[in-house]
């Protein structure tokens, strides 16, 4: 069995195959996925995908693009959506500052009310970072992230960061960048991390694993990262798929 712990779905660029690119995934093994709700349009969508497969589970958020977007009541929708028994984390959640899309004192608000509200439930947090690797971790600190814990999500940082993000709890979730001939410090970070905090995923559609890099990324692609994964530990392919899915389940309280 094999668990993409991060996918995208209800993204427009599987409006045309929605159905069988979800089948495919199952059919390679993906008895398990969590999709992504991150901004208004998507949470909706997510929630429908989780409520129509009994696979598939939901996480719901404010993406750190989309924190300018954020109203008043957003928050209170996001709290009443995790009373939903298909929701299993608040994200993804976090700071990005390569795309200039919300200021980063919106984006550190945004993150820390849902930190808090993460809190608050008891709710595991999914955590997008990019380029912003201090900023993330002086936050998670300062809002007691480590009460709740989570996943850093297609974890891109030194094994300093990972080290550090561990201390507090987090898991750290790899995906396609792994299977890049270019991409020594992911697979060196990945060959350090302990295998009982060790997640993978997709992000599909997007960071599609080698040989497929340059296409559109799906959730039975989670198996080129698993292979890539147990190559790198030097495990066998089974070892790794049981492994990270456990790891999933513990993490996220699916039984």
């Amino acid at each position: 069995m094999l668990f993409d712990t991060h996918t995208h779905l209800d993204a427009p660029q599987f409006d045309d195959d929605r159905e069988e690119t979800i089948q495919r995934a199952y059919d390679q093994g993906v008895t398990r996925m969590i999709n992504i709700g991150f901004n208004r349009e998507t949470i909706p969508t997510t929630m429908k995908l989780a409520e129509s497969y009994d696979f598939i589970y939901a996480a719901v958020g404010w993406h750190p693009q989309d924190a300018i977007t954020m109203k008043d009541g957003d928050l209170d929708w996001i709290a009443e959506l995790c009373k939903h028994e298909k929701v299993v984390a608040i994200g993804e959640i976090g700071l990005d500052y390569y795309w200039d899309t919300s200021p980063k004192d919106v984006q550190h608000k945004v993150f820390r009310q849902q930190i808090g509200l993460a809190r608050s439930l008891g709710m595991p947090i999914s955590i997008h970072n990019r380029d912003a690797h201090e900023d993330v971790v002086r936050i998670l600190r300062e809002e007691k992230a480590h009460e709740v814990g989570g996943v850093m999500h297609s974890f891109s940082g030194s094994w300093e960061i990972g080290k550090i993000c561990m201390d507090m709890g987090f898991h750290l979730s790899f995906g396609g960048p792994i299977t890049f001939k270019n991409a020594k410090q992911p697979k060196e970070v990945l060959i350090k991390t302990p295998m009982d905090r060790l997640l993978i995923e997709t992000d599909s559609p997007y960071l599609t694993p080698h040989p497929f890099r340059g296409k559109r990324n799906e959730s039975a692609h989670v198996k080129l990262v698993a292979e890539m994964a147990a190559e790198l530990k030097g495990v066998n392919f089974e070892e790794i798929s049981r492994i990270t899915t456990q790891n999933a389940l513990e993490r996220f309280g699916i039984r």
